[in-house]
């Protein structure tokens, strides 16, 4: 059985919405999924899961959350070449920039992208809700 970390940042709920539809995606496609603290999660874990799911709420001026979220991953980009990745997240105004650019720098780290990042504007709605479960699923496949 695949083991899927589904490691993430949440300051308001939103991004923990999609990280519970990621779960149950995982789990519906055969795989376990370990729902991980950004702030409890290190380079030193990746070995143990098959895949990773990392969510990340847009902050500030459309960057990752920084005083968590953002060193915790970057401490991993070194790490994460050929490893099966997926990312997702919220933000509450802009236009999704953020993701864009947090996704061309996980693919410049050699990850292997299992589908395209899932966003939600403020709380995600059933849209959202079914691409990040997808999301899940892809990561288990």
């Amino acid at each position: 059985m695949k083991k899927i970390a589904v490691v993430f940042y949440s300051g308001t709920g939103n991004t923990q919405a999609l990280a519970e539809a990621v779960v149950e995606g995982v789990q519906q496609a055969g795989a376990s999924a370990s729902v991980i603290s950004a702030g409890m999660f290190s380079a030193d874990m990746l070995d143990s899961f098959d895949a990773f799911a990392f969510g990340c709420p847009a902050m500030g001026s459309e960057g990752l959350e920084d005083e968590v979220f953002e060193p915790m991953f970057d401490s991993l980009l070194e790490h994460l070449g050929g490893r099966k990745v997926a990312l997702f997240g919220s933000y509450g105004w802009g236009d999704g920039e953020w993701m864009s650019q947090w996704r061309e720098t996980t693919v410049q780290s050699g990850a292997v992208l299992a589908a395209e990042p899932v966003i939600a504007q403020d709380s995600p709605d059933r849209e959202a809700l079914a691409k990040a479960k997808a999301l899940g699923s892809a990561l288990a496949r």
